[in-house]
């Protein structure tokens, strides 16, 4: 499916077990009304909490076209308003999660900025499983990143499918090097963002008010 992509992080902000469960519910919720808005969604990460079937956070990953009104829909902080399942007497009854969009660069790294190498497939111990170089190495000259395919007797074939694992590769660090440059400013946000909920959900049964 064409259109935006993202990746999507619900998070319990270090909260206590009851926003974990609230994570793990909003998880489904989110899930379900992608899906019904025609979007292509899929949990691509899961942190346990610290009680059963609990999440500490969630990373899912959406495209689809007509994302930008489903996620001002959603991006903020979100409240869930109920009774601690796990506290009989605790007093506080509303519990926030974060929810937050990394846009997702889809596109494909520049040739200009690959080098290829010819180098012999070897086998188990370095053994040589051929005579002839048909084994290609991919570097991203601007990052560093290297990958090797000699999955096929084609030099071709294996040019090609280094160059796919070394996108697959550039785009794990972009990731993660999105993630790691906002978490603490979201952890911020999401602090200033707990007395205007983007949605609201009530009750053992996470019915949306």
């Amino acid at each position: 499916m064409r259109g935006n992509s993202y990746l999507v992080q619900i998070t319990s902000g270090r909260g206590p077990a009851e926003c974990c469960l609230a994570v793990a519910k909003l998880t489904k919720a989110f899930l379900k009304e992608a899906k019904k808005s025609g979007l292509e969604a899929k949990v691509a990460e899961r942190n346990a909490g610290p009680e059963t079937n609990t999440l500490s956070s969630a990373l899912i990953e959406i495209s689809g076209k007509e994302m930008e009104n489903f996620r001002k829909s959603w991006e903020g902080s979100v409240l869930w308003i109920t009774k601690s399942p796990y506290r009989k007497f605790h007093k506080r009854k509303n519990w926030f999660v974060g929810v937050r969009f990394i846009e997702r660069n889809t596109g494909k790294i520049s040739s200009r900025r690959i080098e290829f190498q010819a180098v012999r497939a070897s086998g188990p111990g370095g053994q040589h499983v051929n005579k002839t170089s048909t084994a290609v190495r991919a570097t991203d000259l601007a990052t560093g990143i290297s990958v090797l395919a000699q999955d096929s007797r084609s030099q071709k074939q294996n040019k090609a499918l280094a160059l796919e694992r070394l996108e697959a590769k550039f785009r794990e660090r972009e990731l993660a090097d999105a993630l790691d440059s906002a978490s603490e400013q979201w952890e911020t946000h999401l602090n200033l963002e707990r007395g205007n909920p983007i949605r609201t959900f009530r009750g053992p049964e996470f019915r949306e008010i």
